[in-house]
């Protein structure tokens, strides 16, 4: 009899065991993934970030017509307006002292410089794009890690589970084939199935956590939209945040950023300070969930940084059909 409910009290230690190994859900990560950083400091000099809307300032005529609206701010964001303007005079047929050659020479070495600003441009966007999908890399790579704990926990637990299941059938099975048994089959019946319910419980609550640090944070300027930027490059962040008031309908590729968040429930509307104490700040305690959330919210800041290249694109197609129109 004593053996019988010992069986049953060691079914219950076994429980016990796996709820106290249960508290230690946060897991250090290594340093390196916790620290590095995607950002390479340069001494490229910048376009000053004070920059005025383009639909605040004048555009001169001769520029109307044969560029979009779109390739005049994409100019005009990269700090090369005024070299296009130069072209397009060269162009037209407006008295000048020079000679025809020296027209000739001036606009190959402006078209040349335009060729040169809209490469370096392009070059700038994908630099930047590439520091937010390193960052988005790092972070998936520390979720897949903890996801790796938590399956190697949770196969522990399901062997257990299951074992512990067999033990208490076969042995509760002997004893109901025994005289002198008593009640305690159903003691340990009783027993197996306590420690069964709380190995489904620590299966389902199988949820490791780690610290995460992130100073240089994209996704806090995105979402406050402040003037300027310590992390985009001024020309990206002008172009992120740029909205015409002439169409008043179309969102910002900011604001198209942010619905994005919202319309997917990667943001909460009802969680807001839970949201931007988490996702925010400098460092925060993450989950597997919150840091795969994380990543695809880089994942999409970068596709829009990304696009654009197609106002660069659309630029340069204009730019050649006003060359071959002469």
């Amino acid at each position: 009899m004593k053996l019988y409910t010992l069986a049953g009290f060691t079914a219950l230690l076994t429980a016990l065991s796996f709820i106290s190994c249960s508290s230690g859900n946060k897991i250090q990560v290594n340093e390196y993934a916790r620290l590095v950083s995607c950002h390479q400091a340069n001494n490229v000099p910048v376009q000053s970030p004070g920059l005025r809307p383009l639909h605040e300032l004048t555009t001169d005529s001769i520029l109307l017509g044969k560029y979009s609206f779109r390739s005049l701010n994409i100019a005009y964001a990269f700090g090369f307006l005024p070299l296009l303007l130069q072209y397009e005079k060269l162009q037209s047929n407006q008295p000048s002292i020079e000679t025809d050659m020296d027209r000739r020479l001036k606009k190959i070495e402006i078209a040349l410089q335009l060729s040169e600003r809209i490469d370096l441009a392009s070059l700038e966007i994908s630099s930047f794009a590439s520091e937010l999908d390193c960052e988005e890399e790092r972070i998936t790579q520390v979720a897949d890690f903890l996801k790796g704990k938590e399956k190697q926990r949770e196969t522990r637990l399901t062997v257990s589970a299951i074992g512990v299941g067999a033990i208490g059938g076969v042995a509760s099975g002997i004893l109901s084939t025994r005289s002198d048994a008593g009640n305690s089959g159903d003691y340990l019946g009783i027993a197996t199935g306590i420690t069964e319910a709380i190995l489904g419980v620590l299966i389902l609550r199988n949820s490791k956590k780690t610290e995460l640090l992130h100073p240089r944070n994209a996704l806090k300027d995105i979402w406050f939209g402040q003037a300027v930027s310590d992390i985009f490059p001024p020309a990206v962040w002008y172009y992120l945040k740029y909205k015409n008031p002439n169409q008043p309908e179309e969102l910002s590729l900011r604001e198209r950023i942010i619905e994005r968040w919202k319309s997917f429930n990667q943001v909460d509307p009802k969680a807001l300070n839970q949201f931007e104490t988490l996702y925010l700040k400098d460092k925060g305690i993450y989950d597997t969930e919150a840091l795969y959330n994380r990543a695809k919210m880089y994942d999409q800041v970068e596709s829009y940084v990304k696009m654009i290249k197609q106002d660069l694109t659309t630029l340069s197609y204009e730019l050649a059909l006003q060359n071959h129109a002469k």
